[in-house]
């Protein structure tokens, strides 16, 4: 027998907007790469204060706190850029754009993570700065497709990308001080 009950039209259900376990989930993910970082970067503190830097550079001990609220503020950008923007026109809460939103993230993420290793373990200061060049580009990218879902997004990628362009400039010193 026939079901002759009629469909009604699929409506965006709060399922579309990701929630807050998705935010946990985000803020998991970017403390864990700092996780996984900080165990790379066993004895920086030494190797830093061994290097010959530039005059402007910070004290070892701002890195970690530093660092600590950019991985914050990178899970929140992608939470709110996952979600889209409700309300302003400015952006799109449908699923149009997530994808190349996140794709770009994690290329960004996963070179910010290279980065550790390249120049605390292995020394290899020219091929960090390579690699912090690269994450500069997929973070440029990241902030552009966040723009695109919503603006608070991308802001909030706006003191991340500050501090990524200040490290590269203090790498590429290191680099030219110690080689």
């Amino acid at each position: 027998m026939a079901d002759l009950r009629r469909e009604e039209p699929s409506r965006p259900t709060r399922r579309s907007r990701p929630g807050w376990p998705t935010l946990l989930l985000l803020l998991a993910v970017c403390y864990a790469v700092a996780a996984l970082g900080s165990v790379a970067a066993a004895g920086s503190g030494e190797t830093y204060q061994a290097l010959d830097r530039p005059s402007w550079a910070p004290p070892g001990r701002l890195f970690g706190p530093v660092w600590t609220v950019l991985y914050g503020t990178i899970a929140v950008a992608a939470w709110l850029a996952l979600r889209g923007d409700r309300g302003s026109g400015s952006g799109d809460s449908s699923r149009t754009g997530r994808v190349p939103a996140m794709v770009w993230w994690s290329v960004q993420l996963a070179l910010n993570l290279a980065w550790t290793p390249l120049f605390f373990a292995a020394d290899a200061y020219g091929w960090a700065f390579a690699d912090i060049c690269l994450l500069l580009l997929a973070l440029a990218g990241t902030i552009v497709a966040f723009g695109r879902r919503r603006r608070a997004a991308a802001l909030l990628l706006l003191p991340y990308a500050a501090w990524v362009t200040y490290a590269a400039a203090l790498n590429l010193s290191i680099w030219l001080l110690n080689t």
